[in-house]
């Protein structure tokens, strides 16, 4: 066997201060040709060896760890990582965690701002409850105050817009045997007014402001969806109060109530309100209704109303017009005392009875006395 000879270039097996060459196999590199000297601890307790990165920390790492170079001995030098890199990704994080709160504050208060925004508004066509005072003012643009002037002295009694052009439905006894007729508005403006039609036996009548346009009309609801407890709101004119508002509930309906036709049977008020005779539930109130009545079906209800509240609307929440005020108790009108006031029985025409009369009182409605349960 011819023994090999090293060619130039070939690695030599020869001794190292820091050991063979065997010990450090690539990729690492060759150890330094100084000799060797001896680690230092730092005041942490990290070894680190000469030269490694100085005695600030920069060596001495877990073993295992792929990113530690070795050392002398069996050691390993973790790879220093610059102090820019550690204060960009602190800075990172606590921009994360910044971030990430105002994000949360943001829309947290997005939705506080959404929950607490609640606006009531009175349209007639939606299903939106509103307030007594919302309705009041929804509504009572289209309430006017109907003073009829005839021989025997005036009345006073209430009516409802319900076109713009000046259609006013009111109680056939606040106008009947009237000469003349003027409206007072929401607003403090008069017309005067003249009849278009009457029903006696439903007690209604329609009358037509002279020269009007761009009214507020009022919107009529339907009586046939109205409920015993339903909140309701009164407005009219008592005693010549003009746009005074009640409220109250509803209390009962289809009540058989009992008025006269008889234009002489309307009883002066204390302040100028007609307290017009009817009877209900076998009681006789406000005088003798005579020999010539009707009866129809009202809605009774606790809202107070007082004499001049005749024509008058009761409304829903909505701010829609269920009935048309006709008939209320006062406990001492037999006596004609001025302290006369509503007890809380009071009776409205509902108003789809109003609107199955429209056609009827446009065409100069019906005069004939009798007995209607409409």
């Amino acid at each position: 066997m011819t023994e090999n000879t090293p060619r130039s270039g070939d690695h030599e097996p020869q001794q190292h201060p820091y050991g063979a060459w065997s010990a450090y196999p690539a990729p690492y590199p060759a150890p330094p040709a100084h000799a060797p000297q001896e680690p230092v601890t730092t005041p942490s307790g990290v070894t680190v060896w000469p030269g490694s990165g100085g005695a600030d920390g920069g060596a001495g790492d877990p073993a295992g760890d792929p990113a530690a170079v070795p050392q002398p001995g069996g050691g390993r030098r973790k790879r220093r990582v610059p102090r820019s890199s550690l204060l960009i990704a602190a800075v990172a994080a606590v921009s994360a965690l910044v971030g990430g709160g105002a994000a949360a504050l943001v829309t947290n208060a997005a939705q506080k701002s959404d929950s607490s925004t609640t606006t009531t508004v009175v349209n007639a066509t939606s299903s939106k409850v509103g307030g007594v005072s919302a309705v009041a003012t929804a509504v009572s643009p289209s309430i006017v105050e109907i003073s009829a002037t005839s021989g025997s002295g005036q009345s006073t009694g209430s009516g409802v817009i319900i076109t713009s052009g000046g259609e006013i439905i009111t109680n056939n006894h606040v106008i009947s045997g009237a000469d003349t007729i003027k409206v007072t508005f929401s607003d403090g403006s008069k017309k005067s007014a003249t009849v278009v039609g009457t029903d006696k036996n439903k007690d209604l009548a329609l009358i037509k402001v002279s020269d009007a346009s761009g009214l507020k009309a009022a919107t009529l609801g339907d009586s046939s969806g109205v409920q015993v407890g339903d909140q309701v709101v009164a407005i009219g004119s008592p005693e010549g109060l003009t746009g005074t508002v009640t409220s109250g509930i509803v209390s009962a309906l289809d009540r058989d109530v009992t008025v006269s036709t008889d234009e002489s049977q309307g009883q002066q008020g204390p302040g100028g309100g007609e307290q017009w005779p009817f009877e209900f539930g076998g009681g006789r109130y406000n005088g003798d209704v005579g020999s010539s009545s009707t009866t129809y079906k009202a809605i009774q209800t606790d809202a107070s109303l007082n004499p001049g509240n005749s024509g008058g609307a009761l409304i829903n929440m909505k701010g829609q017009i269920i009935g048309i005020n006709s008939a209320m108790y006062s406990s001492a009108s037999d006596q004609g005392s001025s302290s006369a006031g509503s007890i809380g029985l009071g009776f409205s025409i509902p108003i789809n009875t109003v609107k199955a009369d429209l056609d009827n009182l446009r065409n100069g409605g019906s005069d004939s006395s009798g007995t209607s349960n409409s």
